[in-house]
């Protein structure tokens, strides 16, 4: 009896076949291992990967290979140019901002006019202004006498003059009774910086005015 041949579940089939023909349409790859086949003496149809006759047949036949997804080996950039961009941005920002609220110390201009200048009488500063003495002392810490009294009006490290303590000094003067508003600022050997807090905190007080005497002098340090 001949052998008969058909995909599988399919109702048709190829009949009249050798078990030779069978086995060569395996080898060359016309026949698939899930084909199924009835064999003589067979009373079902099979797989032919399960026929008792054919199942070493089919496992001699190579499947073909697996196919591999090959990963690029070129690199993504576009994740590192955005936080290239985002850096930049931000280093722009910071120093545009930096530049804009960089205080310019305003220095004495050695051009002012001689004769528009004149001799503040001893009555206008006892009438007029709050005298204020800055200093060094032996340490190079800065010293504030007011009205020939010593404050403390200076930061926690005692190095520089705290703005907030020196208005809070000055305020009883501003606004008590003589309401003075200009100062005599006789600043001797400290810098620019100190010359600037105290400038500050003068202003904040509600000093319109500050004078500074010819025998001031300024130190570039600190």
């Amino acid at each position: 009896m001949p052998w008969q041949l058909r995909h599988q579940g399919s109702p048709e089939s190829l009949r009249d076949l050798s078990f030779a023909e069978i086995a060569e349409g395996l080898r060359n790859g016309r026949i698939e291992p899930t084909d199924e086949v009835l064999g003589p003496g067979d009373s079902d149809w099979q797989a032919i990967e399960n026929h008792a006759d054919l199942s070493e047949i089919a496992e001699e036949v190579e499947r073909p290979p697996e196919r591999r997804h090959v990963e690029p080996t070129s690199l993504d950039m576009n994740a590192l140019i955005d936080v290239c961009l985002v850096l930049l941005i931000f280093f722009i920002l910071t120093t545009t901002y930096a530049a804009a609220v960089q205080k310019v110390v305003p220095l004495p201009s050695m051009k002012a006019d001689a004769k528009k200048a004149r001799p503040i009488t001893p009555a206008e500063v006892k009438n007029r202004m709050v005298r204020l003495q800055a200093f060094l002392d032996k340490a190079g810490r800065p010293m504030l006498r007011l009205e020939n009294q010593t404050i403390h009006a200076l930061t926690q490290d005692g190095q520089s003059v705290d703005p907030d303590k020196l208005r809070d000094a000055l305020v009883p003067y501003v606004r008590g009774p003589d309401r003075k508003t200009e100062m005599l600022l006789d600043a001797r050997e400290i810098s620019w910086g100190t010359v600037i807090a105290i400038q500050d905190g003068a202003r904040a007080a509600g000093i319109q005015m500050i004078h500074l005497p010819r025998t001031t002098t300024t130190s570039a340090a600190h």
